[in-house]
């Protein structure tokens, strides 16, 4: 009997322990900047020559740290955050939130989402802008500036490009923050996800603002309801295989793009690329934005 009542009581321990350990929570967060709170042009705010981009880097760095803290807030133990827009250098390290760790620079088998896997559970899109063309979108362009992407038929912007990946990995997209124009994109798109608006586009350039802390206060609240909310969210997933059809502004570019092997032309300035997953074709498309000029 005695050695019954051993083996109950450590399995009663055993289980006693496994209960008492934090569950794992991991958020994967990547950021852009054009759809930072404040921001309407690239040549002031958004690359480096610009007069104000010193301001904005620090401001797009606490807009990311509001979105870190959100996620805490909802129980996080891992956050992992994406630098994503021009050099993907722009990220204040120093201001950054020690507890989040930080991808940089190009290029990136995945992109916007390097570093995702199978053990997230919840992805955060923080200075995210509209799909090329949209109109009262600031900033509003995929990728290049200078492409529109269709995944399976269907026209993505940035957004669903990046939450086609998550959907890889059965990851649910549950937060974006941006203009009025692309939370309505991404609504559509991916289901009723939590967003921020930052601010309220009049067009390409002019927006209406609101004050940062402001920004950073919605940000954290909605994090944190959307990463409650993960389990009513569903992936973004793709059949497979992916078929990516890319209509470029410039010919040529599809033209030499054209010359890869498995790679079609059905019109002049466009060219299809089919993977077998979402995986493959993001490793397509970084290696072509890449090399290209």
């Amino acid at each position: 009997m005695k050695p019954i009542i051993t083996a109950c009581v450590s399995a009663f321990l055993l289980l006693s322990a496994v209960q008492a350990q934090p569950q794992r929570l991991k958020i994967y967060i990547s950021a852009d900047m054009e759809g930072v709170g404040g921001v309407d042009a690239w040549s002031i705010q958004a690359s480096p020559p610009g007069r104000e981009y010193e301001k904005f880097r620090r401001l797009m760095t606490l807009e990311v740290n509001a979105a870190i803290v959100g996620a805490f807030d909802a129980g996080a133990t891992e956050v992992l955050v994406s630098d994503s827009h021009g050099d993907a250098q722009n990220i204040d390290v120093e201001l950054l939130d020690k507890r989040a760790r930080l991808v940089r620079a190009w290029p990136r088998p995945l992109a916007m989402m390097q570093g995702i896997d199978n053990t997230f559970d919840a992805v955060v899109f923080i200075g995210y802008h509209a799909s090329e063309g949209q109109p009262s979108a600031v900033l509003s362009h995929t990728f290049s500036g200078r492409e529109e992407v269709k995944l399976n038929g269907v026209v993505v912007p940035e957004a669903g490009f990046n939450a086609a990946i998550a959907g890889e990995f059965g990851i649910p997209v549950v937060f974006l923050s941006g203009d009025q124009t692309i939370a309505e994109e991404a609504k559509h798109l991916l289901g009723p996800i939590e967003t921020a608006v930052v601010k309220e586009a009049t067009g390409f350039y002019s927006a209406t603002m609101i004050h940062p802390d402001e920004s950073q206060r919605l940000i954290r609240a909605g994090v944190k309801r959307g990463i409650e909310r993960r389990k009513e969210l569903s992936p973004y997933r793709l059949s497979h295989p992916v078929k990516m059809e890319v209509a470029y502004k410039d010919i040529v570019t599809a033209e030499v793009i054209s010359y890869l092997p498995g790679v079609e032309r059905p019109r002049g300035n466009t060219i299809v690329f089919t993977g077998p997953d979402m995986i493959a074709v993001s490793k397509f498309h970084s290696a072509v934005n890449y090399i290209r000029p």
